[in-house]
């Protein structure tokens, strides 16, 4: 099973580097720290005074990493998770904030468990996963991942400009698909033909 810190260190590998694209809300991101990360943290990098785009290039890999395992990782407590789920439920609060939670305490109540929807991992929570997991095994990891996987279909549906991050170009999946595929097991991907025809309302 891997480390706190391999997740993080692979979860930063994914973000890439420095982006500022004006169709994310993210704003400026490295490593996939945000802008609104930084500012709600304080990490005035440069010292002139305020946080913004500079200090965003300045961030390291490092401190990327820390960042993702004491904010994204210990304070939401992803840890009260079983260790199956946690890589997939951190990965996702990295990308989506308290978002991530939600998915999974809709989830639950697919699989007959009473929780609110709060994105608050507290102990109601992770014994409700326990239960669950305990029914499920795997599968809970699998159908988290499609869940997850669903959630970004549906901002995608919403919002024209987020499509850009779902679907490429020529038609393929795109960078958050096969990010929540790759917490899925294969026999759970969607083929070439399956992802045309659930994205064929978008061109």
């Amino acid at each position: 099973m891997k480390s706190v810190q391999q997740i993080s260190e692979e979860i930063v590998a994914r973000e890439g580097g420095y982006v500022n694209d004006p169709d994310d809300p993210g704003g400026a991101t490295n490593f996939g720290v945000t802008i609104h990360t930084m500012r709600r943290l304080g990490l005035d990098l440069d010292r002139d005074g305020d946080v913004d785009a500079a200090d965003v290039r300045k961030l390291t890999r490092d401190q990327a990493v820390e960042i993702f395992i004491r904010h994204y990782f210990k304070k939401p407590r992803i840890d009260l998770l079983p260790r199956e789920l946690q890589a997939s439920v951190f990965d996702m609060y990295v990308n989506a904030g308290g978002n991530a939670v939600k998915i999974l305490q809709r989830l639950l109540r697919d699989f007959g468990e009473t929780v609110s929807v709060d994105g608050a991992l507290g102990p109601n929570t992770a014994a409700a996963v326990a239960r669950a997991f305990k029914k499920a095994g795997p599968y809970l990891v699998d159908a988290y991942g499609i869940a997850r996987r669903n959630y970004y279909f549906r901002l995608a549906d919403r919002r024209n400009a987020s499509r850009k991050y779902a679907l490429t170009r020529s038609g393929d999946k795109g960078g958050w698909i096969k990010r929540a595929e790759e917490f899925i097991s294969p026999r759970f991907h969607l083929s070439k033909a399956e992802f045309q025809e659930r994205t064929a309302t978008w061109a």
